[in-house]
């Protein structure tokens, strides 16, 4: 699931995912709230439990990490 992680958040700052650093903050790399808007959409599509305000919650793409397999783990 990190690499879905990774190519979403780094398609939506527009860099390659090589490029996205796991421990990098998110909102220093350019993700600002209309991106994280469509990410947080984008995630609700597909299934994932993530949504805007865990974006603001988990600053970094290992925290996201983090936080959505507690959530799929039902913690």
């Amino acid at each position: 699931m990190t690499d879905t992680l990774r190519a979403d958040v780094a398609e939506i700052l527009e860099i390659a995912p090589g490029d996205l650093d796991a421990d990098a903050n998110l909102m220093d790399a350019g993700l600002d709230s209309i991106r994280a808007m469509n990410l947080a959409s984008l995630w609700e599509e597909r299934g994932l439990p993530l949504d805007f305000a865990d974006l603001g919650e988990a600053q970094t793409l290992a925290e996201l990490q983090v936080l959505l397999e507690q959530r799929q783990a039902g913690v």
